[in-house]
């Protein structure tokens, strides 16, 4: 179930939020987690019955090793991580290694591997990254543990971010699980309902028109595409993916905040980046802070040698990703936007600065490239298709659509004009305001009406209604 569904909006969602809003407050946990648990079996029945152990199991193991001292401390740390690490490896990448396993033995001359294909569970990359945040906060002591094993399962199965995010690290959310009236307000369930409308139109008004070209213009042959239709179908997939994403984080946010929890932000405009390595600052900020404080720090962060530096980051990124999918061409992206950041460390980010605001035109034509094989279906389809927008040739392009060229004109506006910087000031104070005047109330409200009706406009009028991180 994703939240730009009919029968998300139309059943779920009002029945969740009456219910919500009707207990009393020591039962609200309790309402949230039991839709929570009812919107993940919509989806992943089969594998409902193995979170829910694998969520026991962690809980226990972390108030042991909130007890323990020493060895035996570590003992139980290394227990978690390695549960959870095995359960991500085994559902997402084992058909990943067989294939290639099997590949290598028919090019030796043997016959191919046999097995069964592994299903992947919604969402095992976001909620293994949130047990494994929990279990290494308490190790630090950032926060000491849960008490109550119900509100630990809801931290994990929290529904708003519960598929595709934002990751939310056990620390930032921690007081709220247990008391959240402070957040409890009009005018923030205002606010969180305007956001939602927000992102519920960048993912239907926007991202799906985009989406229906670039699926068309990937679905081709790449050898047959010309230059021309091959950039067009990457950069309606670069508006695409980010109105997508970003859309359903802001959706995520939104709820979090009816709700009363504080979500971090998971996006700021990554398209006026001015570098690859600021992208990565502006882009799934909360993939990026995870991969910063536990992976990269751990690898000795910024304090080893230069070379070990680059090495560092660029295992990183590798991984990162991996993490986004078990196939090659997803660690080619990884890989790709990891040599940038260290040219970027080089040399590119002191030319970048010599040029200043057009800077951000060099770095967007880099992340272009980039989604070019992060959409592909494989490796060899991006290549060529690469190979194709920088084949030259001024092509005619086939006939489009005026709302697809409306709708174009429309993401680029709303990606760049936040280069600007009073738009990004104004964007701040009309996403993060806390206590909200009656004029401004009053327009946040219309403006929310006429969002919620226009996309849901758009979903019963369109059957073309995907979720890109849906499948991660």
């Amino acid at each position: 179930m994703v939240f730009s569904s009919t029968l998300f909006l139309f059943y779920f969602l009002p029945g969740f939020l009456l219910l919500y809003f009707l207990a009393p407050h020591r039962l609200k946990n309790l309402v949230a987690l039991v839709a929570s648990i009812g919107f993940y079996a919509w989806g992943g029945l089969n594998f409902l019955a193995l979170f829910l152990a694998s969520v026991v199991v962690n809980f226990v193991l972390i108030r042991f090793m909130d007890k323990s001292e020493g060895w035996k401390k570590r003992i139980y740390l290394i227990m978690s991580i390695v549960i959870n690490v095995a359960m991500l490896f085994y559902f997402k990448y084992a058909n990943f290694f067989l294939e290639n396993a099997s590949a290598v033995r028919e090019a030796a001359g043997g016959a191919a591997l046999e097995w069964e294909q592994v299903v992947l569970p919604i969402g095992i990359s976001f909620f293994t990254f949130e047990k494994l945040t929990y279990t290494i906060d308490v190790y630090r002591g950032v926060n000491k543990p849960l008490r109550s094993f119900w509100d630990f399962m809801l931290y994990i199965m929290l529904f708003p971010k519960m598929i595709a995010g934002p990751i939310v690290r056990f620390h930032e959310i921690a007081g709220q699980l247990t008391d959240r009236r402070a957040f409890d307000t009009i005018d923030h369930k205002l606010a969180g309902l305007f956001r939602f409308g927000v992102g519920l139109g960048k993912k239907v008004l926007i991202a799906n028109v985009l989406g229906l070209e670039a699926d068309r213009i990937f679905g081709l042959n790449p050898a047959e595409v010309s230059a021309p239709l091959a950039w067009l179908g990457a950069v309606a997939y670069t508006f695409q993916i980010y109105f997508d994403f970003s859309g359903y984080s802001d959706m995520a946010i939104g709820l979090g905040r009816i709700m009363g929890f504080q979500f971090p932000e998971n996006f700021n405009n990554p398209y006026v980046s001015r570098s690859i390595t600021e992208f990565w600052q502006r882009w799934h900020i909360t993939l990026g802070r995870w991969m910063r404080d536990y992976l990269y720090i751990p690898l000795g962060g910024n304090r080893v040698t230069t070379g070990r530096l680059y090495a560092n980051l660029w295992t990183v990124f590798i991984l990162s990703g991996f993490w986004h999918g078990a196939a090659w061409n997803f660690i080619v992206w990884g890989a790709f936007h990891g040599l940038f950041l260290v040219l970027d460390r080089l040399f590119l980010l002191k030319l970048y600065k010599k040029i200043g605001v057009l800077s951000i035109l060099p770095t967007f034509l880099i992340t272009v490239v980039g989604w070019v094989m992060f959409r592909a279906p494989s490796l060899s389809f991006g290549l060529e298709y690469i190979r194709q927008m920088f084949a030259g040739g001024m092509d005619q392009l086939p006939y489009l659509s005026n709302e697809f060229w409306a709708i174009m004109a429309l993401a680029a506006l709303f990606s760049f004009m936040a280069a600007l910087p009073r738009v990004e000031r104004w964007e701040v104070s009309m996403l993060f305001g806390e206590k909200l005047a009656l004029p401004r109330a009053v327009s946040l409200t219309l403006a929310t009406a006429i969002l919620l009706i226009l996309s849901a406009g758009a979903i019963i009028g369109n059957s073309f209604n995907p979720f890109i991180y849906f499948r991660f």
